[in-house]
């Protein structure tokens, strides 16, 4: 009878490429840590540990690195880049102009980045009162709620400056 345990090494060397593809395809260290935590449980294999052991030692490294290690590579990883704001980040506090009426349910507004949204009008806190923006006053994005951007007129913020 064949013991199958004779030949777990190759189980982990399976494992050890499977999770350095997903490594190559995701660049965030997870996979990485976990692969060389399987290196781990290989050596221990190769020592003749018992299965279950080979498995705590390739989840205890893999742990061990996933806390002490990834952090200080995504640090050096994202050093040095863009810090510009892009996306959504980049539309908060940008100013604009209306187009169409803004009012609590709807409107248009065209941002200094001549991108014309939907818009919405942020009802201040505690106040009872409709109120709108009319065409050609200024408007700054307070924030986007999918692809609507809430805004405030630009005296407001002004005013909280």
């Amino acid at each position: 009878m064949v013991d199958l345990t004779d030949y777990l090494w190759i189980l982990w060397l399976v494992f050890i490429l499977v999770a350095i593809t997903i490594e190559l395809l995701s660049l965030e260290f997870t996979f990485l840590m976990i692969s060389i935590g399987s290196l781990g449980g290989l050596a221990a294999n190769l020592l003749g540990l018992e299965w279950w052991l080979q498995i705590v030692v390739a989840a205890g490294l893999s742990v061990l690195l996933l806390l002490t290690i990834r952090p200080f590579l995504l640090r050096a990883l994202r050093k040095g880049g863009d810090p510009a704001l892009s996306n959504i980040d980049a539309l908060i506090g940008m100013t604009g102009r209306v187009v169409a009426t803004v009012t609590e349910t709807g409107g248009l507004v065209k941002l200094a980045n001549g991108e014309t949204w939907t818009a919405r009008l942020v009802k201040p806190a505690g106040t009872a009162a409709n109120g709108s923006i009319d065409p050609g006053q200024a408007i700054t994005v307070h924030l986007i709620e999918g692809s609507t951007a809430v805004v405030i007129t630009a005296e407001r913020t002004q005013n909280h400056a």
